[in-house]
């Protein structure tokens, strides 16, 4: 087990702590590179946008198994990139990759970024992809992410849209409610409005949100594919009968096959690239 009893949270992010120090954080350590090359189409927009240089410091929100945080470290050659997130298991994935990779300019703490002390003005760039959606104060949070960037300094993030937008978690959503209800709340920072409003507030300005939408990769065949999506979503079906399982992972793959390509399987996704300025 973890020792999430170590890290300072605020208590709107104690279930967060509880889920992602725990099996959340423990599926997504053990397919690490599943969920990476998942969102992989994503990886030269985000970067560009970030605009990172080699003498910066970059703080990584949320980083998970740590990609970003090390991508951005070869990038600021000359600078230093941390990664946060409050999950131990992703965090010792990222380390070892990390010294695995030779990379002496990065590190990663297990801290809630809503509430953890960061110096003042010690970063130039702050990013993070997917990883910013979960705060339980968002106004709190990146309140203290901008207090973190330095004057002029750069925040660039990933969020999803609105999930009718995004045709991965619409099918999957659908099909593990097998005839159910479908849960219809999004994410936070799915409303481009409402993440200006709060980035202003927080102490951002010039925010800009652009819709980018990659094609999302699930697995390589539909045998592969299924694994791992069973594996993530498939807790849904828990508390349904046999019959009613099974029928769900046959529509599961039947979808799957139709979705398949030559380079595996893919479903649409949608994601907004937010920009904005520290003033």
């Amino acid at each position: 087990m973890s020792e999430s009893t170590a890290v300072r949270v605020d208590p709107s992010n104690e279930r967060m702590l509880k889920a992602w120090d725990g099996d959340d954080g423990s599926l997504w350590a053990k397919r690490a590179q599943r969920f990476n090359d998942g969102v992989a189409a994503y990886r030269d927009t985000f970067f560009a946008a970030a605009g990172i240089g080699p003498a910066d410091n970059v703080l990584d929100v949320g980083c998970g198994a740590g990609q970003t945080t090390r991508d951005a470290a070869r990038l600021a050659t000359a600078g230093s990139a941390l990664g946060v997130d409050l999950s131990s298991e992703m965090l010792g994935v990222a380390r070892r990759l990390a010294v695995e990779e030779g990379l002496a300019n990065v590190a990663f703490e297990q801290v809630d970024a809503q509430v953890h002390p960061f110096a003042d003005a010690g970063f130039d760039v702050v990013i993070s992809r997917h990883g910013s959606m979960f705060f339980g104060s968002p106004l709190a949070a990146f309140s203290n992410l901008a207090r973190a960037t330095r004057p002029g300094g750069r925040l660039v993030l990933l969020t999803w849209q609105p999930f009718r937008l995004n045709e991965w978690i619409t099918t999957f959503r659908t099909i593990f409610a097998a005839g159910g209800e479908v849960p219809s709340s999004d994410l936070a920072l799915s409303d481009p409005v409402e993440i200006g409003r709060l980035l202003a507030s927080a102490g951002y300005a010039d925010v800009r949100c652009t819709a980018v939408n990659k094609p999302m990769y699930f697995g390589e065949d539909v045998d592969d594919a299924a694994e791992f999506i069973v594996e993530q979503h498939g807790g849904r079906l828990t508390d349904l009968d046999e019959t009613t399982r099974a029928g769900a992972v046959e529509a599961l793959r039947a979808d799957l096959a139709e979705h398949q390509a030559d380079r595996g399987v893919f479903y649409g996704s949608a994601a907004w690239l937010v920009e904005a300025r520290r003033p």
